[in-house]
């Protein structure tokens, strides 16, 4: 049995990092650090728990499963279809993709342009053909992509955020101020449903094809190793991922000079500045553009390998090409009414992967053949559709009934359902078994 080595374990896991830090990984933990203040280490290690476990979870579930089809098959035939395609869609082309292209215009260029430039179209249309021409390239040779992001991309990231946290140490910064809003009330419970919004759950099922096919390719083909591997290196990336996110909370935190900010964004912007002056502009842009970049070549590749998989018909490179075209025009044609369609389905999907993952590691106390897969599953999808609905046709019209699960107001209304569904699907298996024994006592 072929194992890899240190070095290259250590490659694996920074390739896997590098496809899950995106800007929006960067935005989040600042705003938690400021509006958390003197509770930041408690909502850290929420939104640890779930922007890092979860994401583990992911890549252990597929690990164990083998395939991200083998797992949805546990559910439905026709569900293994559907779901994968959706996620696919909506956290590649439909919504991740043009969105870290037009976030690193926005952080990584635009502040060094004029404004009558910034406003112009042609301006984010000749940035996009440049940034998703990179994509195309470094996209196209998936088996390098250990090399790439391994010894180039994310070092290179790491070293610009551990510039950032060493001159913090030696800068005075704003003291940490009174935790406001739910940080105040609930900081754990609040910091959890700020990583379960990072959606890295989704990234974690989608990027397990490439991970296993790249270990593959350096000889790893027997399925307990390469699972073995495969949640190594996510336990890798895990403690990478918290080590930043540590480091860009108490950045937050210590941020109260930069004022009430709307977002993770400018406060970022502010810290830099004050660490940095005029440079820390340029500094945050490199760091948001590579970034951005890791990410969408992760996506692209991934998804590429998966329409690949599922329709047979285009090779590879042309579905690198498609999608980075798609990609591109998306980005151009403007996000705001791509997000306000993409992002409700995210949160309708979200759940369902959510319980897919903890159904697949709960695998020694919950069989695949388990009635709890396809009732949990089916409840939790038909209420994310129903809040969906609610969320986007019907502005919150049955807000009165909804409020009333536990957890609702704060985004995560879906899990009383899954418990309850949960003991519901256990229950068919007892009455599954206890059937099975009548019958064959009768049958005797």
């Amino acid at each position: 049995m072929i194992t890899l080595s240190k070095r290259e374990l250590i490659l694996v896991s920074f390739m896997l990092f590098s496809m899950f830090f995106g800007a929006g990984n960067l935005i989040f933990p600042p705003f938690l650090g400021q509006s958390a203040g003197m509770s930041v280490w408690v909502s850290l290690a929420g939104f640890i728990l779930s922007a890092v476990g979860l994401p583990i979870l992911g890549v252990v579930a597929i690990a164990k499963a083998g395939t991200f089809h083998r797992l949805a098959s546990r559910v439905h035939p026709l569900f293994a279809v559907i779901f994968p395609f959706l996620i696919y869609v909506s956290i590649g082309p439909g919504l991740a993709i043009p969105r870290a292209g037009s976030l690193a215009f926005e952080m990584g260029m635009a502040p060094f342009l004029s404004e009558e430039w910034v406003s112009s179209p042609i301006s984010l249309f000749l940035y996009t053909l440049v940034f998703f021409g990179i994509v195309f390239w470094l996209s196209l040779s998936p088996s390098k992509l250990v090399d790439r992001f391994g010894k180039w991309l994310t070092p290179a990231l790491l070293a610009l955020i551990a510039l950032i946290f060493l001159k913090s140490l030696m800068t005075p910064m704003g003291p940490s101020t009174e935790p406001v809003a739910k940080y105040a009330e609930h900081p754990f419970i609040q910091g959890f449903l700020d990583g379960y919004l990072t959606m890295d759950a989704l990234a974690a099922l989608v990027f397990g094809i490439v991970i296993a096919g790249t270990l593959r390719n350096k000889g790893v083909d027997e399925p307990k190793s390469v699972s073995a591997h495969m949640i190594m290196a996510g336990v890798g990336a895990g403690v990478l991922l918290t080590i930043i996110y540590v480091i860009l909370g108490v950045l937050g935190s210590r941020s109260s000079f930069v004022g009430n900010a709307e977002n993770g964004a400018q406060i970022l912007t502010g810290v830099m500045q004050h660490l940095f002056g005029q440079a820390g502009t340029i500094l945050l842009g490199i760091v948001f553009t590579v970034a951005c970049l890791c990410v969408s070549i992760g996506l692209v590749t991934s998804c590429s390998q998966y329409f690949q998989g599922l329709f047979g018909t285009l090779s590879y490179r042309a579905w690198v090409t498609i999608l980075c075209l798609l990609s591109m025009a998306i980005a151009n044609l403007g996000l705001t009414e791509i997000l306000s369609v993409s992002v409700p389905i995210l949160g309708a999907i979200y759940p369902v992967a959510i319980v897919l993952i903890g159904l697949a590691v709960l695998e020694g106390l919950i069989p695949s053949t388990s009635w709890v897969y396809p009732v949990t599953v089916g409840v939790v999808a038909c209420f994310g559709v129903i809040d969906m609905v609610n969320v986007t046709f019907l502005r919150h019209a049955w807000d009165d009934w909804l409020l009333f699960l536990p957890f609702y107001g704060e985004g995560a209304g879906w899990i009383m359902p899954a418990l309850l569904a949960g003991c519901a699907g256990m229950l068919l298996d007892f009455g599954k078994k206890v059937l099975s024994v009548y019958e064959k006592g009768g049958s005797s």
